[in-house]
């Protein structure tokens, strides 16, 4: 839980402010999850604050929605075309993994979530967090993700 509590101050996610008259705050929660090796033995244990995504109201904490979607003919395809020497002699194939990807999109709506009950700041118990990047568990989360990523590869010139 400290590593991805540090990892969301680190990329400068969020604020503390006092909530606005007439906003109201989403709620947050952590996820856990066991990561295993190959053999089954447990490799680490990964903790997710996410936020309460289900509480967000289209129109005040978003407009838009989307998620992209990769076929398994897609895959095949692209792989086909990009191992045969014959069709792309000059095609690479390259994998990445994005640590805390959705953390790269700014978020542009005015968004306040409740400080998680671990980690509320002492100072400052009533406050909630101003979310300033797309915060895991938003409706727009994957939408926003999907614009950066594609402002990213087209000025790298993959697009």
């Amino acid at each position: 839980m400290k590593d991805d509590f540090q990892a969301l101050q680190r990329n400068i996610t969020w604020s503390l402010v006092t909530l606005p008259h007439g906003r109201k705050s989403i709620g947050c929660q952590w996820v856990f999850k066991i990561k295993d090796k190959h053999d089954g033995i447990v490799k680490h244990y990964k903790a997710r604050l996410v936020a309460k995504g289900y509480h967000q109201m289209v129109g005040f904490h978003f407009i838009e929605t989307f998620s992209s979607i990769v076929k398994p003919t897609i895959i095949r395809t692209v792989l086909t075309i990009t191992l045969s020497p014959t069709l792309s002699p000059t095609w690479s194939i390259y994998q990445l993994d994005i640590n805390n990807n959705f953390l790269n999109g700014v978020l542009y709506e005015k968004v306040f979530m409740d400080q998680p009950p671990e980690f509320k700041d002492p100072k400052c118990p009533h406050v909630v967090r101003k979310l300033h990047k797309v915060f895991y568990g938003l409706k727009q989360a994957p939408c926003v993700w999907f614009e950066k990523l594609t402002i990213v590869l087209h000025s790298f010139g993959f697009i």
